[in-house]
């Protein structure tokens, strides 16, 4: 196919997204920007699959040899015990966002941390050696955690609305690091107020500021943030949520959710492709939706 083709052929390779709601995914036109440029004969699609129909969905990735697919909410936990083999980070944190098809078996990663670190580096925040505080236990924070833990981190505070979950998390961390890393506690205490002053980074995986829920505060008191901090938001639409406008007022540096939504998607274009990923180009085609959708 050459490149700007957009014809689809008998040949052409299927990739997706498996989610429930999905028909609000920015993932089919990010995607099929890189195919374009790279001129591959691949097209991107977006599957609503109810969660009573997963099994058969993961099923139907093999029997139609689809090359993959990347896995939303609500299946990414259900993903994991659905594929044949799991990748270490998606091992330890019971989640896939990516599967991956070859020789009939369905190989399962978590793409969201690494591509997290990926978004950091390229604001110049190295995760290693730093003090971090977390905030949020879902999903999003378990994946994001491991892959700082395995990234070398110092210590995560982990802080949570329902302290029980950040313990839990804070838990998992600690086996998986082998080393006492991440402590737990809850959002409205002392001690968190304590742990996101000292930290060199702040992540917040929570969906607060999320649209359409825009003008709401910051799920944290923006005095604990300081100058010498690095702020980011995992949330992608909007881009500049309540958070980060926040952090910037008190000098600390921000870094917005594109970077690590645009980063776990070109890890899952790689191990589809076996190519580099055009980072810029699924970069440019993102924000192009979002800003149509914001019209």
């Amino acid at each position: 196919m050459a490149r700007g083709d957009c014809l689809i052929s008998a040949a052409t390779r299927v990739v997706g997204v498996l989610g429930w709601p999905v028909a609000h995914s920015l993932s089919p036109p990010m995607h099929n920007a890189a195919f374009r440029e790279a001129g591959l004969d691949f097209v991107y699609v977006a599957f609503a699959v109810p969660p009573e129909q997963l099994e058969r969905a993961t099923a139907g990735l093999r029997a139609l040899n689809l090359v993959g697919a990347n896995v939303t909410i609500p299946h990414k936990e259900a993903m994991a015990s659905l594929v044949d083999e799991l990748d270490p980070l998606a091992a330890a944190g019971g989640t896939v966002n990516t599967v991956h098809h070859v020789g009939g078996r369905l190989k399962g990663y978590s793409t969201d941390g690494p591509g997290l670190l990926r978004s950091l580096a390229e604001a110049g925040v190295l995760v290693a050696g730093k003090r971090i505080a977390l905030i949020g236990a879902g999903g999003s924070a378990r994946a994001t955690g491991l892959a700082m833990v395995e990234a070398g981190a110092a210590s995560l505070g982990v802080i949570n609305r329902t302290p029980e979950r950040a313990q839990r998390l804070a838990h998992d961390l600690n086996e998986y690091a082998r080393r006492e890393v991440a402590c737990a506690t809850g959002l409205d205490t002392r001690t968190a107020e304590e742990w996101v002053r000292s930290a060199e980074i702040v992540a917040d995986s929570t969906d607060v500021g999320m649209h359409p829920r825009v003008d709401v505060p910051p799920v944290i008191p923006p005095e604990w943030i300081g100058p010498d901090q690095a702020v980011v938001d995992y949330t992608y639409n909007p881009p500049d949520t309540v958070l980060l406008r926040a952090a910037r007022t008190r000098g600390a540096q921000t870094v917005t959710g594109i970077g690590m939504l645009v980063h776990q998607g070109a890890l899952a274009w790689e191990l589809w492709t076996g190519q580099p990923a055009p980072v810029e180009v699924m970069r440019r085609a993102l924000l192009e939706a979002l800003e149509a959708v914001a019209r």
